[in-house]
């Protein structure tokens, strides 16, 4: 599984599959825009960012506009919006664990085809990056979630925020097993059967944007950067800390 290219076992044309990313990554942009569009999202950034420039205090140039946006990429880079390591670090799991899946996936369909040598550092890129999810997601989901730690949901509560974990978390586990399997046995019935599950979950992943926290991933490094310009040029409505006095007795 770890040296194997799963997807160049499969047995209908490359084509079907390359066509099946392109309609998921269409999909996914669609979802976003109509969320975009349904939460009123765009406009509230367009009059957010018109009332920072008519209440800001001092002009900034572009310069410190790109480093404002470079330390904003950094932070997410970091899950820096988390103080607490558990969340952070189950974060950080599931970003570059999907980071990795996804990107290997998109390579050895379009670049490593049926008849066509895959490097070894793809599959194992693949295999990694689903079971990172997995480590990261399972945490996440029994541990971590705010019904969970706080409000003493049960841990196999399922509601609508919980879509995109949920989905992505089949889709990284059906991809293993899969992948395992069709490395195993090669083409049968059951490695059909599993393939199967895989495409519907990775599919209910990418069409349920609307209605799952996936858009939720673009939003968050918008919002951190408008703060960070408001903070700079003087607009930003936050309250600020209060200072702490401190009394000096004789």
């Amino acid at each position: 599984m770890f040296h194997d290219n799963p997807f160049a076992a499969l047995p209908f044309a490359s084509i079907v599959m390359q066509a099946y990313i392109v309609v998921m990554t269409l999909a996914v942009v669609a979802g976003t825009l109509f969320d975009v569009y349904h939460k009123g999202s765009a406009k509230f950034f367009a009059l957010r960012r018109q009332k920072a420039q008519a209440a800001a205090q001092q002009p900034l140039g572009g310069g410190r506009v790109l480093l404002l946006a470079l330390a904003t990429v950094a932070e997410a880079a970091v899950s820096g919006e988390f103080c607490k390591w558990p969340r952070r670090l189950s974060h950080l799991l599931m970003m570059y664990g999907f980071l990795s899946y996804a990107i290997s996936s998109v390579l050895m369909v379009f670049a490593y085809p049926a008849g066509v040598p895959t490097p070894n550092v793809l599959p194992s890129l693949w295999a990694i990056g689903a079971l990172m999810i997995l480590v990261g997601g399972i945490w996440f989901f029994f541990f971590l979630r705010v019904d969970v730690a706080h409000d003493g949901a049960s841990r196999l509560h399922l509601g609508r925020a919980d879509l995109f974990i949920g989905s992505l978390l089949a889709s990284a586990a059906f991809a293993l097993v899969w992948g395992y399997v069709q490395a195993l046995i090669g083409d049968a019935s059951g490695t059909r059967a599993l393939f199967g599950m895989y495409i519907l979950s990775t599919t209910l992943l990418c069409v349920c944007v609307p209605w799952s926290k996936f858009a939720h991933m673009f939003f968050k490094p918008a919002v951190a950067f408008q703060r960070r310009i408001e903070e700079a040029n003087g607009s930003s409505d936050l309250p600020r800390p209060a200072a702490v006095s401190y009394i000096v007795r004789s």
